[in-house]
């Protein structure tokens, strides 16, 4: 299992996909210039119906205001920029808009304040404060003051936590004040979440992770549909253990924000996590549809290679090979060494040549060890147990030799590791040397546990199907079933670890529950396109 801590795509996600096309990524909202000042369309068909009334009389700043708080939920900051400026540009006299460009200058969960940002920041924040000695409503001048407090002219990162915490004070006496108004408690949970480790584990039991959730959950008690209540509610249950309490707005999220691709993922964060492995891969397939369509100018791709990558793990848990590796292969194509994913994804589906095949090996020390262990899994199935061996060399060599490299969170220790250890314990199987085959499974399962908790998982398979299926080779299936449910505990009702059960369960002569097993499998891998005699290749 891999370990809980809450962790965001912070700078690791977004690395990535900035790299990406042909889809445009988002990047941290430029402080001023040509490029957070071009004009901006309004996108009505890419938005949806969330409004948040201000004051101007104009119908076009309440649209334009109205597009840069959905791109804020969105997670698309520089766009938000643009738009909260373009509503600025058409009412001078408007606060909220003033203070919208503040907001989306600051930290956001996946971004960090970047320091260039802090003096247009302050002074959007400070002409907010100016123009809401108007005609500002009093939820306005609450929203607008709580702005002011979060920032100074000059960056100080030494500064940052004490006016992360006075922000979020003022927007708790905001919620106070306004306990029925939805967005200032949604920005109130936002502002807690900032104040939480970007890493930390997220136990239910600690009062800070609890009092998010009773934020956010009387949100959407009121109204289920709110976008930014619920795209914070699943970050802050995702890495906990009841990831089910955002299930229900998980459900109307995907089209919340049509053309916001990030939205339109959000929904598999949760459905991962509870095993609705069929969902996630439709909300990643709409979110790739809609990186595609930003291009034509129709919304807003947010971390295109994040989309895909979720799409493959989802896809590689469903059975659904031809999904997996495609979502591979376009993750190849937009993301300079990223052959490392389809080859995973080829190894979940038995593709030896399809590996084989793939041009040279990425240039990152992690994800060349994944390269490296593909080609020799391989070579292994292919027969060729002296080239696996060289890979297998070659993925040890980098886990010794830059043991703390990272892919996204985890480091080239726990992956290579796991990766090595399957790639040597086939090896041994292979020779006939099923006792030392085992010994590097469980092993492989050992550092596989101790993984950073990561959406999605840097792996699409887990080093319990092998060992699951090594121990049922060594007539040991009671042992085999321990492992299997402790798979499903991990990545419920994927079809793997199922078919492994059922294994197991019949050569105990348990038929009954072996039955239950083989019909719980037929329903999780009905949209399938493999047909399975092992929980792996």
């Amino acid at each position: 299992m891999i370990a809980p801590s809450f962790r965001t795509y912070l700078i690791a996600a977004a690395a990535l996909a900035a790299t990406l096309g042909p889809a445009r990524a988002q990047s941290p909202a430029a402080p001023g210039g040509s490029a957070a000042g071009d004009s901006v369309p309004l996108y009505r068909a890419a938005l949806g119906p969330f409004t948040r009334r201000i004051t101007t009389a104009s119908p076009d700043v309440q649209a334009y205001f109205d597009q840069g708080v959905q791109q804020m939920f969105a997670f698309t900051p520089t766009d938000a920029v643009r738009s909260f400026r373009a509503a600025a540009r058409r009412d001078s006299a408007c606060a909220m808009c003033a203070w919208g460009e503040a907001w989306a200058l600051g930290a956001y969960l996946n971004e960090p304040m970047r320091p260039a940002n802090a003096a247009p920041a302050h002074a959007a924040a400070r002409r907010a404060v100016r123009l809401a000695r108007g005609a500002a409503t009093p939820e306005e001048q609450a929203l607008v003051a709580a702005m002011a407090a979060r920032y100074e002219p000059v960056h100080d990162a030494g500064r940052r936590r004490t006016l992360d915490t006075a922000y979020a004070r003022a927007l708790e006496r905001a919620h106070r004040t306004h306990p029925r108004d939805h967005d200032i408690a949604t920005l109130y949970a936002d502002a807690l979440m900032l104040l939480e480790p970007r890493r930390g584990a997220w136990d239910l039991a600690t009062p800070s992770v609890r009092r998010i959730h009773e934020v956010l959950l009387e949100v959407l008690a009121a109204d289920l549909s709110h976008p930014g209540a619920c795209h914070l509610l699943i970050h802050a249950t995702e890495s906990t253990a009841r990831p089910e309490l955002a299930e229900p707005c998980a459900d109307l999220l995907g089209l919340a924000i049509p053309g916001a691709s990030h939205i339109n993922h959000m929904p598999s964060h949760t459905y991962n996590r509870v095993g609705r492995w069929g969902d996630a891969v439709r909300a990643n397939i709409h979110a790739w549809h809609s990186d595609q369509r930003a291009e034509h100018g129709e919304g807003f791709a947010i971390y295109p290679g994040h989309n895909l990558h979720m799409l493959l793990f989802a896809a590689s848990m469903d059975g659904q090979g031809a999904i997996a590796m495609q979502a591979g292969r376009d993750y190849a194509r937009i993301a300079p060494g990223g052959t490392f994913l389809p080859a995973l994804a080829y190894i979940r589906f038995g593709r030896w040549g399809d590996v084989l095949a793939l041009p040279d090996a990425p240039p990152q020390p992690v994800t060349r060890g994944f390269w490296s262990f593909a080609r020799g899994y391989a070579h292994l199935r292919r027969g060729a147990a002296d080239s696996a061996r060289v890979y297998a060399a070659v993925v040890d060599s980098i886990a010794a030799a830059a043991p703390a490299a990272t892919f996204r969170f985890n480091t080239a220790h726990l992956l290579l590791g796991t990766l090595g250890g399957i790639l040597r314990a086939e090896l041994h199987r292979a020779a006939g040397r099923l006792p030392e085959a085992l010994a590097d499974l469980e092993r492989a399962v050992m550092l596989e546990d101790s993984l950073i908790y990561d959406e999605p998982e840097p792996l699409p398979f887990s080093a319990r199907d092998w060992l699951g299926a090594a121990l049922l080779e060594a007539h040991r299936p009671a042992d085999a079933e321990a492992v299997y449910r402790a798979s499903l505990a991990d990545h419920p009702r994927n079809g793997w670890s199922l078919f492994g059960l059922a294994q197991a369960l019949e050569a105990q002569g348990r038929h009954g529950d072996a039955t239950r097993a083989r019909a719980e499998f037929e329903r999780s891998w009905a949209r399938a396109d493999v047909w399975l005699r092992s929980s792996r290749y």
